[in-house]
């Protein structure tokens, strides 16, 4: 049987067999509502309120700040669509990035139609900008300020702590975007200056369809569903236990390894964007190579269709990406290499690699004879 390399951590990860284990009961015996008052139902509330704890401590907060949902994209249109309604009599302006992620630009788009007014930040070649621009673009009438950790395409690192700051001393409310950073850096809600924190298991090695939204005491958000009490009313309807639970799980085990993994994705990384480099003097990396989350590797090939080329790949049973997972079937140019000002050519041949706790140095060799192989023959 063919041997498969899986270079797509960023888009997600498999359930670590720790995580499943945790989940298990909560699909089978304890499957009770956590709103029931009985027995079952307890069981799964107390299992709740654990994984609450847990995921309260490895981000500096308290139980009553976390709010669970059903992943990174709902707690971002929570964080971004429900702050600017509930503070709409204090003003009607919004900051946030060109680059950020489709969950949070929609939602900015969605406020735009109703009467919004929305502050795109510009990034320079490397995706990053000054964090003085942010502090330029807040006014009298801005009510939040929305920027991501960790890109999701480029894997660049912004200065989020340094953001909230200017944010705070001017009133304003700060949204972060954590999706690809929660577990993987360490994140902690006062250091980083933020009022509002999203993040989904399924980056952690968690299932799909469990996340949750930190939202700092005394903040107001209003809820974008309604019907049920739960998460204090800000998010209503039966609780995904198993999913919480796993959530809960994979992020003790994130924060166990915090100190020995990232290190090790950084130098896996480091090693293939070099190899890359030394195959393919004319390839470009994409976002800046230092301030760059550990396991994102992010190159154009000229000459190259990305789409054709992970295609390639995939028959070589390598699986890679060319840009963001949520937008996979798009025929339009990564809005993010678009914003770096790339040429069409160079966005067009894009490959993301994204290296997990599983990867070995043998596969990204094994990938790199790959790539030099199917990018020859495109080529020709």
């Amino acid at each position: 049987m063919r041997k498969t390399i899986y270079l797509d951590h960023s888009a997600t990860t498999p359930v670590e067999p720790a995580v499943f284990a945790a989940m298990t009961p909560y699909l089978t015996e304890k499957f009770g509502n956590a709103s029931s008052i009985h027995s079952f139902g307890r069981d799964a509330r107390a299992a709740v309120d654990e994984a609450r704890d847990t995921i309260a401590s490895s981000v500096g907060a308290s139980a009553a700040e976390i709010h669970f949902t059903s992943g990174g994209t709902e707690a971002d249109n929570l964080a971004v669509l429900g702050a600017a309604r509930a503070n709409r009599d204090r003003g009607d302006h919004i900051v946030t990035c060109a680059t950020e992620h489709h969950a949070v630009l929609e939602s900015c788009k969605r406020l735009e139609e109703e009467g919004f007014r929305v502050t795109y930040l510009p990034v320079d070649s490397e995706g990053l900008f000054d964090p003085s621009d942010v502090a330029s673009a807040i006014t009298d009438r801005t009510i939040l300020v929305s920027i991501m950790h960790v890109n999701n395409e480029i894997g660049v690192i912004h200065p989020i702590s340094i953001i909230g700051r200017s944010a705070s001393e001017r009133g304003v409310l700060f949204h972060t975007d954590a999706v690809q950073s929660f577990g993987v850096l360490r994140v902690d809600v006062d250091r980083l200056n933020v009022d509002l924190l999203s993040a989904s298991a399924h980056k952690i090695y968690g299932p799909k369809g469990a996340g949750f939204l930190y939202v700092r005491s005394g903040v107001r958000i209003e809820p974008l569903q309604f019907g049920g009490g739960q998460e204090r009313e800000r998010r209503p309807g039966t609780e995904n236990v198993a999913g919480i639970v796993g959530l809960g799980a994979a992020a003790e085990l994130a924060l166990s390894q915090i100190e020995t993994t990232p290190p090790r994705l950084a130098a896996l990384r480091d090693y293939l964007i070099d190899s890359i480099l030394s195959r393919f003097p004319d390839a470009h990396v994409n976002g800046h190579r230092q301030l760059r989350a550990p396991g994102n590797a992010n190159i154009s090939f000229a000459g190259v269709e990305g789409e054709i080329l992970l295609l390639n790949l995939d028959l070589e049973g390598i699986a890679a990406s060319s840009g963001s997972a949520c937008t996979a079937g798009s025929t339009h140019a990564s809005h993010v290499l678009t914003a770096l000002q790339l040429s069409p050519e160079l966005a067009r041949g894009s490959l993301r690699l994204t290296v997990g706790r599983g990867t070995t140095k043998e596969d990204i060799d094994e990938a790199l004879v790959a790539l030099e192989t199917i990018v020859g023959r495109l080529r020709e």
